[in-house]
């Protein structure tokens, strides 16, 4: 093994949540990666592009770590949804998604800084919004803000009772970090987090 630290490469306090429900010991560490969509680059491949590319930026500094990267963006009438960075943006993207389905895209990666080996993979997840009425949709704005969130809603919060239903095989996904997945990748990197005694993991808790 090449690496002794878990690394992940995201300022998101939403992906940090999601990896603390692991229970290993990880540092987080923001990548500064343009996420500028590439002409006529397909959602599928941007987030998996993005999501190597925010892995391999802090590999340099971080040799002795496995480094996850992960990227999002949601996809509707042929064109990305991303943040919408304010409350006028928001009501806008809930608006045009009102009675429709979205479609979110998570790019997700594992790499070893060390071997330069990465796991990458792409995981797809569809929502379906009820219809909503402008009354709705900026009561839910000005009660959430869901302003950092592609899409703007949270899935893990009131943005539940925006829809309709949800297709995917792990709702982890449409919060950024696909647990289901991200777990086969460690395992397949000998961390198994079923083991009755976690803390045998190879991985160290301290500090850089």
């Amino acid at each position: 093994m090449s690496w002794s630290h878990l690394i992940l490469a995201s300022g998101s306090i939403f992906r940090r949540a999601l990896l603390e429900r692991l229970g290993l010991p990880f540092t987080t560490v923001t990548s500064n990666v343009d996420e500028t969509r590439r002409p006529g680059e397909p959602p599928r491949e941007l987030v998996v592009r993005l999501a190597e590319a925010k892995a391999k930026a802090v590999a340099g500094d971080y040799p002795n770590a496995l480094i996850i990267g992960s990227d999002q963006v949601a996809y509707l009438d042929g064109a990305v949804i991303g943040k919408p960075g304010g409350r006028e943006g928001a009501v806008a993207q809930l608006t045009r998604a009102s009675g429709r389905e979205v479609a979110f895209y998570t790019g997700l990666c594992l790499l070893d800084a060390g071997s330069g080996r990465a796991q990458i993979c792409c995981e797809p997840f569809r929502v379906h919004f009820r219809p909503l009425s402008r009354a709705q949709i900026e009561g839910y704005v000005d009660r959430e803000q869901p302003f950092s969130c592609a899409g703007s809603f949270r899935s893990e919060a009131l943005g539940i009772a925006l829809f309709e239903r949800l297709e995917g095989d792990d709702p982890n996904a449409l919060i950024g970090l696909p647990l289901i997945r991200l777990v086969s990748m460690l395992e397949a990197e000998g961390i198994d987090l079923l083991k009755p005694d976690i803390s045998d993991s190879p991985l160290r808790s301290e500090g850089w």
